[in-house]
C-alpha cells in the first residue's frame, strides 16, 4: 500500500513540475526572442541584460539611451511592446 501512495504522490508531483517548466517556454505561435530583441532595440534599448519566455510575453531588463536600467514586457504573439519602465 505504501509503494502505491508513494507512486502515486510522485507522479503527480511530476505533473505538476512539468507544467511549471512549461509555462517558462516561448508558444508556437509567438514572435521570435529575436524579433523580441529588435522590438525593444526599437523602443531606445541599447543594451538587452535578460531576456525570458513568462506566461504570455517576453520579459527583460536592459539599458535605454538615457543610461538607465529599464524593465520590459512585449506581447509574445503581437510582438507589441506591453511595458516599458525604469527599474
Amino acid at each position: 500500500m505504501m509503494k502505491k501512495t508513494l507512486a502515486a504522490l510522485f507522479a503527480s508531483a511530476s505533473l505538476v513540475l512539468a507544467g511549471v517548466a512549461y509555462a517558462d517556454r516561448p508558444g508556437a505561435d509567438w514572435i521570435s526572442i529575436e524579433q523580441a530583441i529588435e522590438t525593444a532595440k526599437g523602443a531606445g534599448y541599447t543594451t538587452i541584460y535578460e531576456i525570458e519566455a513568462d506566461d504570455d510575453h517576453w520579459e527583460g531588463k536592459g539599458m535605454k539611451q538615457d543610461g538607465e536600467v529599464h524593465k520590459f514586457k512585449i506581447d509574445g504573439r503581437s510582438g507589441e511592446m506591453k511595458r516599458d519602465k525604469k527599474d
